[in-house]
């Protein structure tokens, strides 16, 4: 009996020690992979997506390495329109107007009495255009020179036959153009403003000024209402030196380019019938769009 109980006791201590070892052998061995779910597939997807191939990009295996080939765009590089056209300047006709006289500005120093060079250039072409046309036949230009301010001498009467500077003397401009500077300009009438572009002296007469010359203006919406306007050349007291002195600017006409009555008659005599009258200013508007300017 006690024999059998020994046995019993062996059995069950060996069958619990066998536990014990099972027990532990598992708990070191590797656990194994859980298989993914469709939700942990779908995020993985969101954090790390596929990079898409990139359009327009050709693929070409050689067998040693991959050479990639870019397509032809068809549509045109915007960086071609932003680059902006090579100027190209017109040629001068060496037997032009203003190639042969051209020279006239530094001979005469015209710069130094205070002429612009670009006014001179600008009224020299659009003479020699104008004689082309047959609308101008007179060898005399005369400029006025806007840009320049009313205490200044900005008339220039050049005698273009005999390379001579007949005058250089102070000119009004119109009262609602500006007070010492000319600044802005009209072609409407009663507008009480200076007009700029080219003109043709026309024929002489004695009016409410004394003795004045009439303007014919050669440009639509610049100045050709001037005939309309009376837009003439006559002397004025406000267009001398000493008013301009005592007021701090010349006087101004209601849009007439009036010069000082002491020289009035004989500048008139010299310009009258035909010669070229240029008022200039660098307006953006009207150089731009004057025919005769460009």
């Amino acid at each position: 009996m006690q024999q059998l109980s020994t046995k019993r006791n062996t059995w069950l201590w060996t069958l619990v020690v066998g536990l014990l070892s099972f027990t532990t052998l598992n708990s070191f061995s590797p656990a194994k992979k859980a298989k993914p779910t469709k939700s942990s597939v779908k995020k993985s997807a969101t954090k790390n997506p596929t990079p898409k191939k990139k359009v327009g990009i050709a693929q070409k295996s050689t067998g040693k390495k991959k050479v990639v080939y870019a397509k032809k765009s068809s549509k045109k590089s915007s960086r071609a329109t932003s680059v902006a056209p090579k100027y190209i300047p017109e040629p001068i006709d060496p037997n032009s107007l203003y190639a042969v006289k051209r020279s006239l500005f530094d001979s005469l120093h015209l710069e130094e009495l205070g002429l612009s060079r670009l006014a001179y250039d600008l009224g020299l072409k659009g003479m020699d255009k104008l004689q082309r046309q047959g609308k101008v036949q007179h060898t005399i230009l005369s400029i006025v020179d806007f840009s320049k301010s009313s205490l200044d001498k900005r008339l220039f009467v050049i005698d273009l036959a005999n390379d001579i500077l007949l005058f250089n003397t102070y000119v009004a401009h119109g009262r609602n153009s500006g007070k010492e500077n000319a600044m802005s300009f009209s072609n409407k009438p009663k507008s009480n403003k200076s007009s700029l572009g080219f003109y043709v002296t026309a024929n002489t007469y004695y009016g409410s000024n004394g003795y004045s010359l009439k303007l014919v203006g050669l440009e639509k919406n610049f100045n050709s209402n001037a005939f309309k306007r009376a837009i003439v050349i006559h002397g004025a007291e406000y267009a001398t030196e000493d008013y301009g002195f005592n007021q701090g600017y010349l006087g101004r006409s209601q849009g007439c380019p009036a010069v000082p009555s002491e020289i009035s008659e004989p500048l008139i005599d010299s310009i009258k019938d035909g010669s070229c009258l240029f008022i200039y200013h660098p307006s953006a508007n009207y150089l731009k769009l004057s025919s005769l300017a460009r």
